[in-house]
């Protein structure tokens, strides 16, 4: 009696972390239940033929189902702002727009980030391989590109998060450069 015992209690304590872990399905709900937010960024991009990385930090913003912007402060102030299917990216005084679905592989890029925000899932499915690891209190996403069009320039996006919020965001290019944006949301700032 007691072996079974033992056995059953290390059986019962191995199964207990799976019954923690989070599936992408999962996390999805967890993103999406949140609507909108706000966050700062610092990130360092890492270049080929540069001797040292790239730094930059700003502000990030999103509003389900479809809004998302990127405004660079420092080195220099640039945005980025996604509206539905157009782009819009402002440098020095000059904006330029253009439908994501003109660029596939910019799309795939500006999806991997809203489409985690937003938590659709199905629009992450139509560019990457997603694969989640963790529990809602800390988890990390790895998207591989599907298309052999858009694997010629990305080999992956690796984004971590804590419940709800991502935390950082990892791209990794097909050349070898890499960034890796670290986030801070604005009202976990403030506590």
């Amino acid at each position: 009696m007691k072996i079974r015992a033992e056995l059953l209690l290390a059986a019962l304590l191995t199964a207990a972390p799976a019954a923690f872990a989070l599936d992408a399905p999962e996390l999805m709900t967890l993103l999406a239940a949140k609507r909108s937010g706000e966050a700062r960024f610092t990130e360092q991009r890492e270049v080929k033929g540069l001797d040292a990385p790239l730094k930059s930090s700003g502000t990030l913003s999103f509003a389900a189902p479809d809004r998302f912007s990127r405004r660079t402060l420092a080195p220099r102030a640039e945005s980025m702002e996604v509206v539905g299917n157009i782009v819009t990216l402002t440098r020095n005084g000059r904006s330029r727009s253009m439908a994501l679905d003109a660029a596939p592989e910019t799309e795939a890029i500006v999806e991997s980030v809203r489409g985690t925000l937003t938590g659709n899932l199905a629009s992450l499915q139509q560019h990457f391989q997603v694969a989640v690891q963790g529990s809602a209190e800390q988890w990390t996403m790895e998207l591989k590109p599907l298309t052999p069009r858009l694997q010629v320039m990305l080999a992956a996006v690796r984004i971590a998060g804590q419940r709800g919020e991502l935390r950082s965001i990892e791209m990794r290019m097909a050349d070898g450069d890499r960034s890796v944006m670290q986030i801070e949301p604005v009202a976990a700032a403030k506590q």
